[in-house]
């Protein structure tokens, strides 16, 4: 698929890694339908630096795990532009989850943003997908999918079945729509890193470094334009997944 002219949807979209894939597929020339919760600040100024490469964009608040929330960022984007292209499913919640617990909203919330927000999304815009002729879709898992992390057990289910859900749904919608999948490794530390965690981080990697947005936003878009790749997870993690 060809990017230029298409529209995409982007999904925690307006911050860190979400924002480098907005302006990726804006700067290929795509028009843009950016998605965020709690970062409306950020958002704007997402916005506000897609326009400037010459595209349509928008912002829309909606928490992916709200049905409701979703039928309205849907039909907001298919007032403005009509249909969509490209589904990036990226918003996600790293909340941490100690077992035993007694707070099942907070198991609820993290795995329903990870599952049932992508399963919304991707249901209420398949129509216009189809119509406009297909598309692509990619969802943004970690190595939480394959591998056990203390503490984020919500995390890790929610990307596992983010996982199930790629492969299940690029059977279910080809050939019309192609669906993948970006598992990235450490790419961005977070602003409260301090330098020692950041330097374990690396040594995690075969590389011995840290990647950056762009290296996930490369996978993200030879996903997108990969006609002959579907049901495919690409892993971006400098090796770590082995080590």
């Amino acid at each position: 698929m060809k990017i230029k002219d298409k529209v995409a949807l982007i999904t925690g979209g307006a911050a860190r890694v979400g924002k480098a894939i907005t302006l990726m597929l804006a700067e290929a020339g795509a028009h843009v339908a950016i998605n965020y919760n709690s970062s409306a600040a950020a958002a704007r100024e997402t916005t506000a630096e897609a326009h400037a490469l010459g595209v349509d964009a928008f912002c829309i608040q909606g928490d992916v795990s709200d049905l409701e929330a979703v039928q309205r960022m849907a039909d907001a984007t298919l007032e403005r532009f009509g249909g969509v292209d490209i589904i990036i499913n990226n918003a996600s919640l790293f909340g941490q989850t100690t077992l035993p617990t007694t707070d099942f909203d907070a198991w609820r919330h993290i795995t329903r943003i990870s599952i049932d927000g992508p399963f919304y999304i991707i249901n209420l815009l398949l129509p216009s997908m189809l119509a406009r002729g297909g598309g692509a879709i990619v969802n943004v898992v970690d190595l939480s999918a394959w591998q056990p992390w203390h503490n984020f057990t919500a995390h890790a289910v929610g990307k596992a079945g983010m996982l199930a859900l790629t492969r299940q749904l690029a059977l279910e919608l080809a050939p019309s729509i192609r669906v993948n999948a970006v598992a990235p490794g450490p790419v961005l530390p977070p602003d409260n890193h301090p330098p020692e965690r950041v330097e374990r981080a690396a040594n995690r990697t075969l590389l011995k470094r840290w990647g950056s947005p762009a290296d996930v936003t490369a996978a993200v878009r030879y996903l997108i334009e990969a006609d002959f790749v579907t049901g495919s997870v690409l892993v971006v993690d400098g090796g770590e997944q082995l080590v």
